[in-house]
């Protein structure tokens, strides 16, 4: 029988919470819901008023995974949906909004992806986005190389960067604007990509191109693009074990000099949230927004 649980006077159903859904370490559906109840406030305030893409995994991610950013069947009517504009025409998405919206789409088994831009405001980005990834045999810690250059070049445009892990295997930047149209930042990010190519040759890329990114760090600019979506803070991956794409410290991304030492997972995140807070809290301030030089 699936049990029945109330969260904040919403009636939910919570199925298979004792299903292995990462079986490297044998953390279960209920261990994920566990992990998203744990650090509810803080995803809370990076999901909200952003339309949500699902990145499903139902069955771990061994099983299928597939992307889904229409409002899902079976959507309780009290969860807030919102209509979302689209090259293909306008579409109804998912805004989560409060825990019980949150511990529904847990219960779906999904990654959280948003876009750099709020639903009253689509395509208005308020945050500047780059996607560090390495190709073999690059890890980690050539992203945070890259990430320090970077930092220091936005830093001299009067831009403050924030880094947090993919929870894959790179790094992620970010950083406050004033609401800004995508077109403008993407051409922003794409002008510092390139920039950083040429400061660090034989280092980074600025294409996407499989072909040109060995042992390289792709510095995605494109995920800026209003139609884009990132990994939002605190989400679980689908990867084999619960990893989380995690806030870090700039002491942290310098002090990196393995790949293991900026992997966290699940149980690393509440006593992280205990001693830092939320370390991308700025980013919620529009005070720390500034203007795209």
């Amino acid at each position: 029988m699936t049990p029945i649980t109330e969260v904040e006077g919403r009636r939910l159903a919570l199925s298979n919470l004792e299903k292995v859904l990462y079986p490297a370490t044998g953390f279960t559906k209920g261990e994920v819901l566990h992990y998203y109840a744990t650090v509810a406030d803080s995803l809370l305030a990076h999901l909200h008023n952003r339309p949500l893409s699902f990145l499903r995994y139902p069955d771990g991610p061994g099983g299928q995974v597939f992307f889904a950013k229409n409002v899902p069947p079976g959507t309780p009517a009290w969860v807030r949906t919102a209509e979302v504009p689209r090259s293909e025409g306008p579409a109804r998405m998912v805004l989560i909004q409060d825990l019980a919206s949150l511990m529904w789409a847990a219960n779906l088994v999904t990654e959280f992806h948003t876009p750099q831009w709020q639903v009253d405001a689509p395509g208005e980005a308020d945050r500047l986005v780059f996607d560090l990834d390495p190709g073999a045999p690059a890890t980690i810690v050539e992203c945070c190389e890259v990430a320090l250059w970077l930092r220091e070049r936005l830093a001299a445009d009067g831009i403050e960067a924030y880094a947090k892990t993919s929870g894959s295997k790179g790094l992620h930047l970010l950083a406050g604007l004033e609401p800004t149209p995508s077109r403008e930042v993407t051409a922003y990010a794409k002008e510092l990509a390139v920039e950083a190519e040429r400061a660090l040759p034989g280092r980074v890329v600025h294409r996407m191109t499989k072909s040109l990114r060995g042992g390289k760090v792709f510095v995605d600019w494109s995920q800026n693009a209003a139609r884009k979506t990132t990994a939002t803070p605190y989400t679980l991956r689908a990867r084999a074990e619960p990893t989380v794409s995690a806030p870090v410290t700039w002491d942290e991304v310098t002090e990196c000099t393995t790949a293991t030492r900026l992997a966290f997972r699940a149980p690393d995140i509440a006593p992280r949230l205990r001693r830092y807070g939320d370390l991308l809290e700025p980013l919620l301030n529009p005070r720390h927004a500034g203007p795209l030089p």
